[in-house]
């Protein structure tokens, strides 16, 4: 068997997020039969895993998935016969045939995301399924100020929707960045870590327009964190915002 690692965009708009669910349009399902229908009908299913699960309607710019396949292709080869199968809705950005050693999920060393903060009175319908939106007046000082709250390694218990399972809550934050779009009239906020809890990054979103909005303490983070108290962030940022930008594996295996 030959591992493939694949890095992919997908527009999540029209996807019941990454991972396969009975009669639902999902990115692993488009992706298990593409990779199944090169391999010709296998004897025995052939799998793909993904770098972790995206939820419905949220996009990716750098999603990392691998799978084995019992012949050897050249990545170019495989990168064109996998495009030239699945929907116009995902591409594959680049290959990379690695060793056993390498695991999608596993061997993550960090997880960048962005996400995407719409401003003005009125929802432009270009945008409505790539940004959240926002149309009340938000102080983005008092947004970068409230950022380095999140930053080192920290019980995000807070930040975390039910649903999740992990066996800690812990994660570190290495980067935390807003930055007002001028021209798009956006703020996109950026985060590096560790790894991310389920919905970590829409909740982070939302208590930071909280903040940019006044209705939160511009420090009130380091209260949220030190109460490991899900209720007490309340609010989380639409999907549509959100975007996995690049996961991060050791050297010899990033392209």
């Amino acid at each position: 068997m030959y591992r493939y690692k694949i890095t992919i965009a997908y527009d999540g708009t029209n996807f019941a997020g990454f991972q396969k669910q009975p009669h639902q349009r999902t990115v692993e399902g488009v992706l298990e039969r593409a990779v199944n229908k090169i391999a010709k009908e296998p004897a025995k299913l052939i799998k793909v895993y993904g770098s972790g699960r995206t939820d419905a309607g949220v996009h990716a710019l750098g999603q990392v998935v691998h799978f084995d396949i019992p012949f050897n292709l050249a990545n170019n080869a495989m990168l064109h016969a996998l495009n030239s199968i699945l929907p116009l809705d995902v591409e594959v950005l680049a290959v990379q045939q690695v060793s056993e050693a390498f695991h999608a999920r596993y061997g993550t060393k960090g997880k960048r995301y962005c996400y995407r903060l719409a401003l003005g009175e009125f929802v432009d319908p270009f945008k409505r399924h790539y940004t959240g939106h926002w149309k009340f007046p938000l102080d983005i000082t008092a947004i970068q100020t409230a950022l380095p709250d999140l930053l080192g390694k920290h019980d995000f218990t807070t930040f975390c929707a039910s649903g999740g399972h992990t066996k800690t809550n812990i994660r570190e934050i290495y980067e935390a960045t807003a930055t007002y779009n001028a021209q798009e009239n956006e703020v996109v906020f950026e985060f590096y870590g560790s790894g991310f809890l389920y919905n970590m990054v829409r909740i982070m979103v939302a208590v930071l327009i909280e903040i940019g909005s006044g209705k939160r303490p511009v420090h009130d983070i380091s209260r949220l964190i030190a109460a490991k108290d899900r209720n007490e962030a309340r609010q989380t940022a639409p999907a549509s915002g959100l975007y996995l930008k690049k996961v991060y594996y050791p050297a010899e295996f990033e392209k």
